[in-house]
């Protein structure tokens, strides 16, 4: 046989400098029959549940027998079931519209009804479904919602407080709210100091905010994937781990010490959060970032706003 020449290919070095190919994330199709049929669905649970409040609000705490068809009742049934929906609105579409100005990918709202009293429904979530790409965007597409929420609430606070009366305290065992800051000064703004023998009637929508403000309240906990959660990762990177512990364990507390019914529950979802997820918050592209001094000023917004939402005992008997 003959020679025969092979021509290996040669390593070499090449003076063109490196271009990584990113794959465009993957868009999904928002299931619009599902986000139609849960809005409605929420829509019912509320005015329905609403309702209920209005025939407690004219019946003054259950002592005058109100005359009111089933027609009266779900007619003013959406007292309550229009703000509540506008305030979890608000607040999903905050996160919404900010996703849709930074290109990140996300569901329209889902909302969540839940056909037992006292709210109707358990809120409302959206879906991000790609990787935040820097800590700024994280903090503005988790502090929108919050923002734009509790802008709602706060007129819708004292539009219900206009239509809300002082009455004789009611006799007996009677569940009570707890009472945020916020509610307090608006209280005294609107009516002054009630005396020790009176109770505030509440009208629907006045509930309807006490409900926003909680769920508020909740959403800025600095804890995992929560709204607060987002910011505090944000703001202080990695660190926040230590910071979505020590709100766990507060958490644990005060479904422990102080009032077990929604503590408890929210204790639960976050033990869920941490089996899902880990304690790690979930990292963004760009790690590096900073998010500036006025994310920081807006931050402090948010903690100020967590603090007047803020209940210890959301309920009482």
């Amino acid at each position: 046989m003959g020679d025969v020449d092979f021509e290996f290919p040669q390593a070499g070095y090449s003076s063109e400098p490196f271009e990584p190919v990113y794959l465009p994330p993957r868009r999904f199709a928002n299931r619009w029959w599902l986000h139609a049929l849960l809005f409605i669905a929420t829509v019912l649970t509320t005015t329905a549940i609403g309702g209920f409040h209005y025939l407690s609000f004219v019946s003054n705490f259950w002592r005058v027998e109100p005359h009111l068809d089933v027609v009266g009742l779900l007619t003013n049934g959406f007292w309550y079931s229009g703000t509540i929906i506008g305030i979890l609105g608000a607040h999903e579409m905050g996160h919404y519209v900010a996703c849709r100005i930074y290109h990140v990918d996300a569901s329209l709202p889902y909302f969540l009804p839940l056909p037992l009293p006292p709210t109707g429904t358990l809120g409302a979530v959206i879906r991000i479904r790609e990787q935040f790409p820097t800590r700024a965007v994280l903090f503005d597409i988790g502090v929108a919602g919050p923002i734009a929420g509790f802008a709602v609430l706060v007129p819708a606070l004292f539009a219900g407080l206009t239509m809300s009366t002082i009455v004789a305290a009611p006799q007996g065992p009677t569940a009570w709210l707890g009472e945020p800051l916020l509610f307090k000064l608006a209280v005294r703004v609107m009516f002054g100091a009630i005396p020790d023998a009176s109770a505030l009637n509440i009208h629907p929508m006045v509930f309807a905010a006490w409900f926003g403000m909680l769920a508020t309240a909740i959403n800025l906990l600095p804890f995992g994937q929560l709204d607060g959660g987002h910011i505090t990762y944000a703001v202080f990177g990695r660190k926040s781990s230590v910071i979505s512990l020590i709100t766990f364990s507060a958490v644990i507390g005060l479904a422990v010490f102080v009032s077990v019914s929604v503590w408890l529950v929210l204790a639960a979802i976050m033990l869920a959060m941490l089996k899902m997820v880990g304690r790690e918050h979930p990292p963004v592209r760009n790690e590096y970032e900073p998010v500036g001094s006025q994310r920081v000023a807006i931050a402090v917004l948010a903690l100020i706003i967590l603090t007047l939402c803020f209940t210890p005992a959301p309920f009482s008997l």
